[in-house]
């Protein structure tokens, strides 16, 4: 299955394992394995997590403070959003498309 990023994704995810990496070496790629990790988890069972929003998934992931806002869509999924749980809640909404 392919995976695909919203951009606005794929920047938060290098601007958090760049702070990550500022704040303990090696951290930041500790950061990026553990998001591959989850992306490996959702390839393999995308319907699995519950539905937040208009068919939007949200996978938290364990060791870090972040969920994964994905959409499942036929032969593809597509990630929206890499949120940091103090974030506010809804900023990644315009994404879906």
């Amino acid at each position: 299955m392919q995976v695909t990023q919203h951009p606005e994704a794929t920047a938060e995810l290098t601007e958090a394992s760049q702070v990550y990496e500022q704040r303990i070496p090696s951290l930041g790629t500790q950061f990026l394995d553990a998001v591959d990790d989850a992306v490996a988890i959702i390839s393999n069972a995308p319907e699995r997590w519950r539905i937040v929003d208009d068919e939007v998934r949200r996978y938290l992931m364990p060791r870090f403070p972040y969920a994964i806002y994905y959409r499942s869509l036929p032969g593809e999924i597509r990630i929206l959003a890499f949120k940091h749980h103090s974030r506010r809640p809804d900023y990644w909404v315009g994404r879906k498309a």
